[in-house]
């Protein structure tokens, strides 16, 4: 199986553990880039962490935990080849991936139960992007990495 890569800060550290026993017992292989405690750290440090695993190839997917996941997504999206998305239910997880190619996952610890958090997971690693229609708009997503904001 391929290596999800996992982060989380002190908010999404719990859900992160859990999240890498499931993994785990599943077969798939695990990069735990932090944190390692519920001690207070800074979200978009493990988001870039787990970004630039993936865009690098070392792992093929990423998951991310904060307190809602949408910082984590934010921060994610900064890396060059990330297309991350925070998710609720298992409903977006799959449209993530069938029509955006999401290659990051985020999750929030204080807003979605740790049973609907391993539902999302499993649906959104085992659903494959749709190509088609959605390869255009995917890589139009791509080329805006390229741009830059206008002068002032």
């Amino acid at each position: 199986m391929a290596v999800v890569a996992l982060g989380a800060d002190h908010a999404g550290f719990h859900l992160k553990e859990a999240l890498k026993q499931w993994l785990l017992g599943r077969g798939h292989r695990v990069l735990d880039l932090g944190t390692d405690s519920t001690t207070s750290v800074d979200y978009p440090d493990f988001a870039a962490a787990v970004g630039v695993a993936v865009s690098s190839g070392h792992a093929a997917r990423g998951v991310l935990v904060c307190g809602t996941g949408i910082g984590m997504a934010i921060a994610a999206n900064k890396v060059t080849g990330v297309r991350a998305a925070q998710c609720n239910d298992v409903a977006s997880a799959q449209i993530s991936r069938q029509h955006n190619d999401t290659n990051v996952l985020a999750l929030g610890a204080r807003t979605t139960r740790e049973d609907t958090a391993l539902s999302i997971v499993d649906a959104w690693l085992e659903t494959a992007f749709e190509g088609g229609r959605h390869t255009q708009r995917v890589e139009k997503v791509r080329a805006l990495e390229n741009t830059h904001a206008p002068a002032r």
